[in-house]
Formats: C-alpha cells, structure tokens, sequence
C-alpha cells in the first residue's frame, strides 16, 4: 500500500506531536501523558515523610538521584553487578502502609493471602536494564553488592506509574525487601 504525500505528512505530524507531548508532559490526541516530574515530585514528599517515622534498621541509606532509596541492612562481599547481568533475588513487596502486595517465598505468600497454586515460587531472576523488571529493580540492584540485603523504596514512577496491579493502587510507592544472592 502506497501513501501519498499528505497521508504521510499527517503521519508524520501526528508522530511528531506524540513525541513532543511525551518530552514535554502534556495531552496528545493520543490521550494524556503520565506527569513525571509531578509524580516524582509527589513521592519523594511521601517517602521523605515515611522515612521520619519508620523504624528500619540499616548500615546505610542511598539516596539515588533517581528517587529511588536504598537501605542497606546487611552489606554483601560480592561486588556491584553491570548492566545485562542476570540477577538472582528473593524479595517482598510491600506498599507503604506495611500491606504485603507479592512476594517469591510460598510461606509468606500462604500467610499472607497471596498464594497462587498456579505460581512456580522460586529465586527471582531478572536481566539488569532488559525491561523485564520494574524500574525500580533496575536502579536499586545496581547500587548493590551482591549478597547484599537491602530494602528499596521505590516511586511509582519507577514501579508501575498509574495503572492498577491486583493488590497495587494506581501511583503507588513499592518497598521491597530483596535478598540479592548473586548474578551471572
């Protein structure tokens, strides 16, 4: 199929105003475009809020510039992985307000309410900067030792922005407590 000219223009026009409403955080005929900045902007408010009043043991904190904290409860021997490295973790999801949303461990799934019989529970693995975990996994786990444990706060921009998940509200603030056992 061949387009003319002004069907390819209009293509092209409706492809240019996408990426400048993406770049710029503002509606496209394509429907609205997710606030960044905004978000970011909201959830370190909360998470610097959180953070005054809850009681987590650590070593010590990284703020990353990204927004993302990591709490370093127990420094691991191993060195930091690179990117493209399999990681191997066992890891609990919760939501700020201490409701356990997934996990990998089966016990904690059954106490929990979370248990799937249709659900392998294993180590997490996961190929660092592949897209096949959330954001937040990719930016926490590179500022780690392996045998490292740590827990990562992460904005919902780095999680899962403003869709819904199962047990995750739309914008919400991810904690997980990982156990990072190695890489490849």
């Amino acid at each position: 199929m061949k387009l003319s000219n002004n069907k390819l223009s209009s293509l092209f026009f409706l492809l240019l105003l996408a990426v400048i409403g993406f770049a710029c955080n503002t509606p496209t005929p394509f429907g609205p475009v997710y606030d960044t900045e905004g978000n970011l902007a909201r959830d370190a408010e909360i998470i610097a809020d959180f953070l005054e009043t809850a009681e987590i043991d650590s070593l010590y904190r990284i703020h990353d510039p990204n927004g993302v904290i990591i709490i370093v409860q127990e420094e691991g021997q191993g060195v930091k992985p690179g990117e493209f490295r399999l990681i191997y973790t066992n890891y609990n999801g919760r939501l700020l307000n201490g409701t356990m949303f997934d996990t990998n461990n089966e016990d904690l799934a059954r106490e929990n309410d979370l248990y799937d019989a249709n659900r392998i529970y294993r180590i997490f693995q996961f190929t660092l900067g592949s897209g096949e975990a959330i954001q937040g996994f990719n930016i926490g786990f590179r500022q780690l030792k392996s045998g490292s444990k740590a827990i990562l706060i992460i904005p919902s921009t780095w999680g899962y922005r403003d869709q819904e998940r199962d047990r995750i509200p739309a914008n919400s603030i991810l904690m997980f407590e990982v156990d990072f056992l190695g890489f490849e």
